[in-house]
């Protein structure tokens, strides 16, 4: 219990922490620049994959491999191990799955570990896996947080050949001695850069250490620092490189602009007459803390706008629902904190607002990504007191 209160006392500590952000460097108009897509030579027929696995890939719609697909599967299935960069709505997510699948059908003593740093990317990457071994008999499962963990301890006794997982919750299923990460042959990090900022270094250390007969390790990140260089040589031995952008920065579709707020305005007021303009069709709201993303959306549903809130206070099947809702337009206007910066992809989000300057550049560029994606131009405010 000392432990966990310390832990609390440490993230209010952070939610007070001061913006490190010059408010000036978020105006800015986006570019308009036509990106040049990607368009690979080879079809997926060209990868040599196992026949069963490229019929799932052929009923999903899928011809070509995305770049980073094309780069990294080849050197994946000979079992190198990578360090893969590259953003959100890149394919990196077929780029680690197909191989590993392929390996499962040509070796049945392949499995493989998933680790991400949040729920919703966890569910995401567990549905893609389902969909891309449908009929293969493999049996999968996902681990998160704000789940009945009595049901998982039953889960995780079953024999999984694909798990996904985020890291809190895979360590106590271990700790509890339901899970034996022994026979995971496949690790892959996904998010890497995330679960640094979210301090889950040393879970992500003690699963990989578990696993004593790991092979191949998969590391995939929007960014590496080479401050992190020595810390990944413990994960990746002798790695693949594969940078891949998609022709344009997260925020080069993005008209950003800043809305101060003086001492004698009302700075809710100043935010429902932003929300209330026929433009602002779909949104996401950012705030700092749970407690003032809660208060906002409380306080926009009593102004009759249909709002909802997500954030690591909600259980999970609340924030299933809320994102489901926000996704079909059913609920206009989605709440959060930085939970929803990274891991989610939602179509034709139309503004991003952040309620109060987020603490870093990284955060700000994870969370305006949002917006402007698939060639769109989306719109960024963030209010300034």
């Amino acid at each position: 219990m000392q432990h966990r209160n310390k832990k609390q006392r440490n993230r209010g500590a952070r939610n007070k922490m001061v913006s490190t952000i010059d408010p000036q460097k978020l105006v800015k108009k986006a570019s308009q620049t036509k990106e040049e897509k990607f368009v690979s030579t080879l079809t997926f027929k060209d990868l040599h994959l196992q026949q069963k696995l490229e019929r799932n890939i052929a009923s999903k719609g899928y011809d070509r491999p995305t770049e980073i697909q094309e780069k990294a599967i080849p050197s994946l299935i000979n079992g190198n191990d990578i360090i893969g960069i590259a953003a959100t709505g890149t394919g990196k997510t077929g780029a680690f799955l197909i191989p590993i699948i392929h390996q499962m059908l040509e070796d049945k003593r392949t499995t493989a570990l998933v680790i991400v740093p949040t729920r919703e990317l966890a569910q995401q990457v567990h549905d893609e896996y389902r969909s891309l071994t449908n009929g293969l008999g493999f049996y999968s499962s996902c681990f998160i947080g704000g789940t009945n963990v009595n049901k998982d301890i039953s889960i995780a006794r079953k024999k999984n050949r694909f798990i996904v997982a985020t890291p809190g919750r895979l360590n106590d299923l271990v700790d509890r001695r339901a899970l034996n990460l022994n026979n995971s042959t496949i690790l892959v990090l996904d998010e890497f850069d995330r679960m640094l900022d979210m301090g889950f270094i040393n879970d992500v250390r003690k699963i990989s250490n578990a696993m004593s007969n790991k092979a191949q390790t998969m590391l995939f990140s929007a960014t590496i620092d080479k401050s992190q260089e020595t810390l990944i040589k413990e994960f990746v031995q002798s790695p693949i490189r594969v940078n891949v952008t998609n022709g344009t920065k997260s925020s080069d579709n993005v008209h950003q602009d800043i809305i101060k707020v003086s001492g004698s305005e009302n700075k809710f007021d100043v935010l429902l007459g932003l929300l209330n303009k026929s433009s602002f069709e779909k949104v996401i709201l950012f705030a700092e803390t749970k407690r003032t993303a809660d208060n906002i959306s409380k306080k926009l549903c009593k102004s009759g706008l249909r709002s909802d809130v997500i954030h690591g206070n909600k259980s999970q099947n609340y924030r299933t629902k809320a994102i489901k809702l926000f996704r079909s337009g059913k609920t206009r206007i989605l709440v959060a904190t930085d939970v929803a910066a990274r891991g989610i992809d939602i179509d034709n989000v139309t503004h991003v607002v952040n309620y109060q300057l987020p603490r870093t550049m990284d955060s700000y560029i994870h969370r305006i990504g949002r917006t402007g994606r698939a060639g769109k131009v989306g719109m960024a405010y963030t209010f300034v007191n």
